[in-house]
Parts: structure tokens; sequence; C-alpha cells
């Protein structure tokens, strides 16, 4: 897990507990701060989990391109074999 993930993650709570106050004491100015903030956590939170995805793949591409395979052939005029 990435920073992005854990700060989207934080946004988004923050911004959850901003907007439920702002319900519940009626102000809409910081319903709509706390809207905001989660919006922002949840596009953070995407950005580090594609992120994620891109490096793992990365990762397991390199494994493949790490794999040898060692053939010996020995040929004598025009056959070949392993």
């Amino acid at each position: 897990m990435n920073n992005n993930r854990v700060n989207g993650t934080i946004d988004e709570v923050a911004g959850s507990t901003k907007r439920k106050a702002g319900e519940l004491t009626g102000n809409t100015r910081l319903q709509v701060k706390g809207v905001a903030q989660q919006v922002k956590g949840k596009v953070e939170n995407a950005w580090g989990k594609a992120t994620d995805a891109v490096q793992e793949a990365n990762k397991k591409t390199a494994m493949q391109h790490e794999t040898h395979v060692k053939v010996n052939l020995e040929c004598s005029g025009n056959k070949c074999r392993m």
C-alpha cells in the first residue's frame, strides 16, 4: 500500500466525518467541504490502487524475463539433437 492510498483513506474518513457533522448541525458549508474531501480521498485512493497495480505488473514482467532455459545441442552433419 502506497502513500496515495493511505492519504486517500484518511481524506475519505475525514470528509465523511465533516459531512455528517454538517448534516447534524445544519451547516451546508461543512457538508459541502466534507463531500469535496471525500471525493478527493476517493480519487487519491484510486490513483494509489492504479499505481500499485502497475508496480505489481512490472514485477511479474520482470520475473518472466529473468527465466532462463539452458539447451544443449549436439550437431553432427545435418542432424542436431538435444
